[in-house]
């Protein structure tokens, strides 16, 4: 190779160098989009996986409070039975019902008028 074809060369590439900079340079503001770009995909990552948790997290509180609401049910149908009722009040004296009800009548009201 020959003195002038490599100085032509090392021209060429500075000029290459040179455009390949300057449209860098150019396109800075294009590149601050695709890193805010960048950087709003990952935070609406993040964002996404939280509410998944919460999510869980509710669904999972949600659960047990339905059993709770079931337990406390069917205990309260339990204790709510005759039986059971007549178990609890019987320490008070109190005793059930042999004969039917029969119907109070007020003397007072039904007087003549």
């Amino acid at each position: 190779m020959s003195e002038p074809s490599v100085k032509k060369e090392i021209k060429v590439e500075w000029r290459k160098l040179l455009l390949n900079y300057q449209w860098i340079v150019h396109n800075i503001p294009f590149f601050m989009f695709l890193s805010f770009l960048t950087l709003v995909y990952i935070y609406n990552g993040h964002f996404a996986e939280k509410t998944i948790k919460d999510i869980n997290r509710t669904a999972r509180e949600l659960k047990e409070l339905q059993y709770e609401h079931k337990t406390i049910r069917s205990e309260l149908m339990f204790q709510s039975k005759q039986s059971e009722l007549v178990k609890a009040v019987e320490p008070l004296g109190l005793k059930e019902l042999i004969l039917p009800p029969y119907k109070l009548k007020d003397t007072i009201l039904n007087t003549d008028q």
